[in-house]
Parts: structure tokens; sequence; C-alpha cells
């Protein structure tokens, strides 16, 4: 069975050392710059710096040497998809958006070889790209290999537009890698409206029910028979009079109060299978500062949709892909139902909320229950990782002593909304009695450190009243910040009835050690 592996890094290279047809399902939301308008995404370059929503994927959103590269690579590669990507080229021109489905064409092209011949993928767009994503799908995955377009009502109507129709849905693109591809249908519970409508009788036990006609359509003489006093119906009953004693027992006939009248059948609601999901999902609601699964990532999907799509496309022991895993929603999903997976993102931060998700929810532990690949190892790699991207270090750094960042849910490149006002992550804990939370806040520093910084630290945690200041440090800390942290005091912990430094110097060396 396929080790469970959550990987750091550009998808690309990542799934192109994977084998082939080790993947039962994909399902993959990528980053789109909807809000931007078409007049921005549609503009040819012209070398400047466009601000990009997503920092990390900024090379989506110009066409650059990189995606000149890309390009030539998908048009020499030949076939089917050297010759789309060539005419859209010609048609949508050397601008974002053609950047953008560049980057996606050479995925899907990667993500289709992963697929087992019996795979689905599921690519999750909105309306600004959809229509061209549709006809690289139909072009990677072969057009009689589409099964369905599905609408999800994200939202009720709601009053920001003023020149167009409220944007309220997403699009799902649903395609298979051949006509052997596994289905599993979807049902759900019945709308309210439907059962106090078509089954608006409730019985003794709070069961809603129809009552169908027993009478048979064509002429039955063996089965004209009267039953409890009631006359057969003109053609006879529909049933042998065994099975009509049968229903009998079963509290499923209806007696009418007039000794002329026909009996009838019960037919209970929870009788059916549910209703068939169609291609259009308004039950399930998108996530709002209310919902107990909301994480503050912008992208974040709730976990019954991703539920509903891993339940109709795989098998439990089956293994689930999601190449953009942002905070995880997918693997957590796959984690609940019984399949394997395997996550990639190109941030810390997401591999960062992954590690808390996976531990919250299921207890999970890296190493013992699930691999990461693509983090530093040693203290080489860790320099490496601060001298390329500090925001990056600082997401991975945090991860280490399960910190969760501030600010995750902004969408700039340094993960923080606002000011952070000296803290870089936080650690809330429950330690006392009443249950009330405590905070540990936390600083990381990649580059010169002193004990200034610690003063700092001191009063960042007497302004915020938390217990706890921790200061994750890349180089070593001077005797100095030591002293600092010294006079700081202790925290008393009620529970344990134990002190611990209020100030706690930690650096990267001693927590890969194990600190």
């Amino acid at each position: 069975m396929q080790r469970n592996t959550l990987y750091y890094g550009d998808n690309l290279p990542v799934l192109r050392d994977f084998p082939n047809e080790i993947a039962d399902l994909i399902y993959l939301d990528p980053p789109f710059n909807s809000s931007r308008s078409y007049n921005v995404l549609f503009k040819e370059e012209s070398g400047q710096d466009s601000n990009a929503q997503i920092t990390a994927f900024e090379d989506t959103w110009h066409w650059n040497e990189k995606a000149e590269e890309t390009y030539r690579d998908l048009v020499m590669a030949g076939g089917p998809v050297s010759f789309m990507i060539e005419a859209m080229r010609k048609f949508i021109g050397s601008n974002q958006m053609m950047a953008y489905l560049v980057m996606m064409a050479v995925r899907l092209v990667e993500m289709r070889r992963v697929l087992k011949p019996t795979g689905s993928l599921y690519l999750h767009c909105d309306p600004t790209a959809s229509h061209y994503l549709k006809i690289v799908l139909d072009t990677v995955f072969e057009i009689e290999n589409f099964r369905n377009e599905i609408t999800w009502k994200r939202y009720s109507a709601h009053n920001d537009a003023r020149h167009a129709y409220p944007a309220i849905t997403d699009t799902i693109l649903f395609y298979v890698k051949s006509p052997k591809a596994q289905f599993n249908v979807v049902r759900k519970d019945y709308s309210e409206e439907y059962l106090t409508t078509s089954f608006k009788n409730v019985d003794e036990n709070g069961r809603h029910y129809s009552l169908n006609n027993l009478q048979s359509p064509n002429p039955r003489p063996n089965l004209t028979y009267p039953y409890k006093g009631y006359p057969p119906p003109p053609n006879g009953w529909k049933v042998s009079r065994e099975k009509m004693e049968e229903l009998d027992r079963q509290g499923r006939l209806h007696f009418p109060k007039n000794p002329t009248g026909r009996i009838r059948l019960k037919y209970f609601v929870d009788d059916l299978p549910g209703m068939l999901v169609p291609n259009l999902w308004d039950d399930i609601q998108s996530l709002s500062g209310a919902h107990a699964e909301r994480l503050g990532y912008p992208t974040q999907k709730p976990v019954a949709l991703l539920e509903r799509i891993i339940a109709a496309s795989s098998n439990p022991g089956d293994v689930v892909l999601d190449p953009f895993c942002g905070c995880g929603t997918t693997i957590a999903a796959a984690q609940k139902l019984g399949r394997a997976w395997i996550g990639i993102d190109i941030t810390h931060l997401s591999i960062a909320l992954q590690k808390y998700r996976l531990k919250d929810a299921f207890g999970l532990v890296v190493g013992k229950d699930y691999d990461i690949k693509g983090e530093p190892a040693d203290l080489a790699s860790a320099v490496q990782l601060a001298q390329d991207d500090r925001y990056q270090f600082q997401w991975w750094a945090l991860s280490l002593i399960q910190a969760r960042p501030l600010g995750a849910s902004s969408d700039s490149k340094t993960g923080k909304k606002g000011a952070d006002q000296g803290i870089d992550g936080v650690i809330t804990f429950i330690d006392d009695a009443k249950g009330d939370a405590r905070r540990a806040i936390v600083q990381v520093k990649s580059g010169k450190v002193n004990a200034a910084q610690i003063r700092d630290l001191i009063g960042t945690v007497e302004r915020e009243k938390a217990a706890i200041g921790i200061f994750i440090t890349l180089e070593p800390a001077t005797r100095p910040m030591h002293t600092e942290a010294t006079v700081a005091g202790v925290y008393h912990s009620p529970v344990w009835n134990e002190d611990y430094p209020r100030i706690q110097l930690l650096t990267i060396k001693e927590l890969l050690g194990g600190a």
C-alpha cells in the first residue's frame, strides 16, 4: 500500500519523479488569480512586475523565459497537446492567461501519466479560465473521457455585483483516464420540501410515507380476493394473499375507515436509497468564519465537498493525489475515508498547516504515520532555505514546535495580514481546571540575533498577556540573550505543578536534534 506522504516543492518535478499509474484519484484546486480583470490577464507582457496575488506561483502569471521554455517543451513533444497549445497561443497571445494555461497543461500531462487506467481527475476552477482548461483537458485526456462539468453553488446571491450577475459558483471538471474508470453512485438525503410534498404522512414512529395503489394494472382473477373485509379492486391486487399478509405484519398497509375503500401500500421514505446527486451541487455550503473546520486558509474547501468526490471515484485503500494540496482538505478527507494519500505543495506554510491538521484530527505523527519529503533535514539545508526565502523558513521553523503561523489567511508573500506586532506564530493551550485558553507566542529569526530582541519579546509577551514567549533562532543565542531570558522569570503550570522558563530560546540545530 502507498505510504502516505507530503511533498514540499514545485509539483512538476515531483510528479515527474513518480512512476506510472500510481494514483486512483487526482483532485486539484490550482491557484488562479481570478479577482484580476480580463484586461490584465490578457495584456501582452511588457517586462514589468505585476502584483500577483499568489506570490509562491508568481511565474505562473508572467509570460517569461520559464513560460516560453515550457511552451517549447510542449510543442516539441508533438501530438495533440502540441497542436492544441500552439493554436491556443495564436488565439490568446503571450500574456498572463497563456502563461497559466501552459503551466497547467504540462502538469496535466504528468497527472494523466500517474493515473491508473481506472482513475479519475477532478479539476476545481472558476469561470475565468474554466473554458480554456476544458479544452486543455479534452486534449490531454481525450474528449470521450469527459464525464461532467459540475457546478458547485458556494453562496447565495449577494450584492457585490454592479454590472453583472453575482458570481456564486465554482466549476469542477470531471475526467477519467479510460472507460474502465470506477465510479460509485452518489446519493444524498431528500430535502424537507420533497418530504413534505411527496411523503406527507407520518406514522407513530415518525417515519414519512406516501400511499401507493395496490391495484393490479391488468385483470388478475387469481389475485382477486377480499382482505380483512375490504373488497378487492376490479383488476385484483398486485400481490398474492401471502405477500399481503406479510406486508400487514410489517405495518405497511393503510386501511381506510370506509369499509368499501381500498387498502393502500405505505411507501416509506427511508426505504428509498436517497436522491441521486446531479451535476449541480447546491447542498454543500462554502466555509465561513463560523465553521469549526475553518483554518483561515484563503482557498480552503469544505471537507464534505472532498468526501463526496473521494467516495464517488475511489474505494478504501485507493491512492488519492492532490498536487496543489494547500491546507490539506483533500488529505484530511482521504484519511477519514480510509484512502492512502499523496499531497504536494510549494509552500512550507501549507505543509505546516497540514502537520497540525493531521495531528489534531487523527493523531498522526510525521515519520511514524506518514512521511514528508523536501523539508530541511539538517542545519545546512535549513540555512539554505533561510537564504532562499525567509518567510518559507519562518513557516517551516514554526512547524517544528507545532506553532500556528500568524495570519495564515493572508494571500501575501509574508503570510501576515497587517502588522504582526512582534508575533510570528502562536501555540494555544489549556493549563487550568476552568479550561481557559492560554497562549505561547513565537518569534523566528533567520539573521543576526542580540539581547535587544529578547527584551522586545518580553515586552510583547507582557502586552499580549501571554503565558510564554518562544524565540527560535538559526544562529546560536548569545550569553546576554540567555541572561535576559533568565531574568524574565518562570511560568508556573497549575496542571503539571512545575515551573517553565517564561522566555524560551531554541535554535534550529537543537530543534532538529529533538529539543
